[in-house]
Formats: structure tokens, C-alpha cells, sequence
């Protein structure tokens, strides 16, 4: 049976918790053949996510796929889900996460549409949750006043983001071809990839749809995930790498043809450099302030006008103040930022 949707789901010593996310896909599908799940264990070692994934695929021979490879890290997992994905239509859920029912069968639907009606449609958004597991909160990420509801689109259709709805991995459902068509370049072994997943492929979506739905569910405030704040700052070299590939990957200005699409991606890259200066500023490593000092003279020398967008612009003057004193207030913006939007 033709696959319509593939859900790549990486994990690494995932067995505390990999069991919610693959059952929340099965129950809220309706355990549909339609559905394909693809469990990537990345080299688990230290409990038994391996053994899980082939019971899983087991259990449900004609949906589940169990895949396993070496240790090569998040990026490299996606791509194996990526490679042996059979949907028209490929969406990342990492082990930790899950998906609502009610609005999976919705996506589900709505992607049945597209394919039976011969409709392109290149990338699907929906909307994401955070759930904030120290107090039981959740804060939902929703592109309302940024994308018209239930219509497909181009780029120059789009509205005005804000700063909190950039696109990001949760909210994204592409067309499986979009994402094989060229690659997406994954480093091994290196956190914050899901920026250049959310980045790299967009100018080749020529059509967009947003369904207005909470599907992805964001499992948010454990102390060892790769957005807490202490674990960010000391991966701060992994943060400088993600956004150099992101910096190559275009001349902006010059490459994208959509100016909305353009100031789009450069906000989103400038929000890159801007969390590349406030932990370069608040990690002890030494080097740190050099490293930070020659990325963003590598861009100077990239690309001077994308420089001057993420450099000479109100969020990367509040983000580069010079001095003790400058660093102080940098950090001081982060903090309120981060209270009032709860991102990690």
C-alpha cells in the first residue's frame, strides 16, 4: 500500500520514553496502513531502545520499520528515517515527544487529499506545544497572523513572523522528494541540527499549507536536553558550527528570489547569531569570546550585507554590547526573553 506519510523517529537510549511517542503516532493514525513509522536507534548502548524497536516492528510488520545504525548523532538519524522513508510526505518526531490524536487525523486527511486530488503541495505547517514539565504548563506556538488559514500558498503569500513563531521542526511536514531533492547537510555528531532541517530546505518549497491545529506536542524543562540552558552553553561550539552551515548554505540577498521568503530566512539566521553571541557571553571556555569574534567576522567577509542585517539590526546591537558592563545587559535581554516565552 502507497505510504502517505513516513514519521521518522530518531532515539538514542530512548526506552524511557520512546514507547509514548511511537504509541501516540499508532492511536491517534487509527494504526492506519497509510502510516509508516520509522525507529532509527542510533547506536543505543546503554539500555534497550534496540531490542524495543524490533519489537515494535514486530508487533506492526506492515507500519513500523526499525532501523539501526552506529552512533552518528540527531542529524544523522534523520537521514537514515529520511532514506528509508516510503510517504510522499516525511515529518520528524523526536523519541522524547508525541503527537495529538485529533489533530493527526486531521493532518492525516488532509495530506490523504493532496495525493488523491494530484495537489503539490511542498510543505505542510501545523502548530506546536510546549510542555513544560516543571510546572505542567503548555504554550502553544501558532502562525495565525503570519500564514492565511487552510489555503495553499506561495512564499509571497506569507505574512510577518515574530521572533517566537519562527519554523521549526515540530511545525514542519515536508514532501519527502522536497527534502531528497539536494540533501540537507547534517553534520555527525552535533546538537541543533533541526535549525538547519527548518532552514535549508525552504526555498525549494514551492507551495505551502497551513493547517491550523496543536499537533506536536514539545516535551520541554528536563535537565538533560539539548535546549537546557547550562547544556547550551557548554555545546556553544556545536551552536558556531550549525550556524556556519546555515551561513553557506545561501548568499541570501542573491540566492532567494522571494523577498518575503528573504527577510524570513534572514530573521531566522539572525536569531542564529544572536543565540551564538548570548552563550558565546555566558560559557566560562576559554576562546569563547575569540570564537564568537571570528564568526562573525567570517560573515562580514561571507556576505556584507547579511552581516549588516544580523549585526547593525536592534537584535544583534542588544545582543553584542561591547564591554562588561554590555555583556551584563545581553545576558540581563536573555533572561526576561526567556521567562516570557519559556523556550527552554
Amino acid at each position: 500500500m502507497r505510504k502517505t506519510i513516513t514519521f521518522g523517529i530518531p532515539c538514542y537510549n530512548s526506552a524511557e520514553y520512546m514507547d509514548h511517542c511511537i504509541s501516540s503516532i499508532l492511536d491517534g493514525s487509527g494504526r492506519a496502513e497509510d502510516v509508516q513509522i520509522v525507529i532509527v536507534d542510533d547506536g543505543s548502548v546503554k539500555d534497550n531502545t534496540a531490542e524495543k524497536a524490533d519489537e515494535w516492528q514486530e508487533r506492526y510488520p506492515d507500519i513500523i520499520k526499525a532501523v539501526h545504525q552506529p552512533n552518528g548523532g540527531h542529524g544523522i538519524a534523520v537521514l537514515s528515517g529520511l532514506k528509508n522513508a516510503d510517504g510522499v510526505y516525511y515529518k520528524v518526531v523526536d523519541s522524547d515527544d508525541w503527537l495529538d490524536a485529533d489533530a493527526l487525523q486531521a493532518l492525516l486527511a488532509k495530506l490523504r487529499e493532496f495525493i488523491e486530488t494530484d495537489t503539490r503541495v511542498d510543505l505542510v505547517i501545523t502548530n506546536y506545544v510546549y510542555e513544560h514539565v516543571e510546572d505542567g504548563k503548555q504554550n502553544v506556538v501558532d502562525y495565525g497572523f503570519a500564514l492565511p488559514k487552510g489555503k495553499i500558498m506561495g512564499w509571497d503569500q506569507i505574512g510577518h513572523f515574530n521572533m517566537s513563531q519562527n519554523l521549526l521542526m515540530h511545525s514542519l511536514c515536508y514532501r519527502t522528494d522536497v527534502l531528497r531533492r539536494g540533501g540537507i547537510p547534517m553534520p555527525a555528531h552535533t546538537f541543533y541540527v533541526d535549525n538547519i532541517y527548518a532552514y535549508v530546505p525552504l526555498p525549494r518549497c514551492e507551495t505551502l499549507y497551513y493547517l491550523d491545529v496543536d499537533l506536536y506536542r514539545y516535551f520541554i524543562g528536563r535537565e538533560d536536553q539539548s535546549v537546557n540552558e547550562s547544556v547550551m552553553t557548554s555545546r556553544i561550539d556545536q551552536q558556531l558550527r550549525i550556524t556556519r552551515i546555515m551561513m553557506h548554505s545561501y548568499h541570501l540577498y542573491d540566492d532567494i528570489k522571494s523577498r518575503k521568503l528573504r527577510n524570513y530566512m534572514l530573521n531566522y539566521f539572525t536569531l542564529m547569531m544572536a543565540v551564538c553571541s548570548i552563550f558565546s557571553k555566558l560559557s566560562d571556555k576559554p576562546g569563547a569570546e575569540d570564537n564568537l569574534k571570528a564568526i562573525w567576522c567570517e560573515l562580514q567577509h561571507y556576505d556584507e550585507k547579511m552581516y549588516a542585517r544580523a549585526r547593525r539590526g536592534l537584535v544583534g546591537i542588544a545582543t553584542n554590547f561591547p564591554t562588561e558592563t554590555g555583556k551584563k545587559v545581553t545576558i540581563g535581554i536573555y533572561h526576561i526573553a526567556q521567562k516570557l516565552v519559556k523556550f527552554n
